[in-house]
């Protein structure tokens, strides 16, 4: 697969997860994410949830320039938007700001099969 498009994949993953990483410093970005007051224990919860989105921001865009990396840093993103679909599920895919959420991350379904596929491919075990 061409190397720009992989690239824009893990960018594109990077760019999935920015919003949410950036409600690590912006109280009221959670409460307009997830409807969470911007004080409080849920807040802190949330917040250090958009913390560990900045991680998985991070491994997207080291993915995007380092291709011995990606292996390791696709199963990140992976378990990112592939474990929130699934717990998305289990709770019955309810509306509201989740929904969006599930949208987003199912249209991240793409990119990240495009990079899991070519980490594999392309690099020796």
């Amino acid at each position: 697969m061409d190397t720009m498009l992989i690239k824009f994949a893990w960018l594109a993953l990077g760019l999935i997860h920015l919003f949410p990483a950036a409600s690590a410093f912006s109280p009221s970005l959670v409460e307009r994410l997830y409807g969470v007051a911007p004080s409080g224990d849920l807040a802190v919860i949330v917040a250090h949830r958009g913390v560990l989105f900045c991680a998985v921001v991070a491994s997207c865009v080291f993915g995007a320039f380092d291709p011995a990396a990606r292996r390791p840093l696709g199963i990140v993103v992976a378990i990112s938007v592939i474990g929130f679909l699934l717990l998305y599920a289990r709770a019955g895919m309810p509306a509201g700001p989740l929904r969006t959420i599930a949208i987003v991350d199912a249209l991240g379904l793409a990119p990240l099969a495009a990079v899991l596929w070519s980490a594999w491919r392309t690099q020796a075990a």
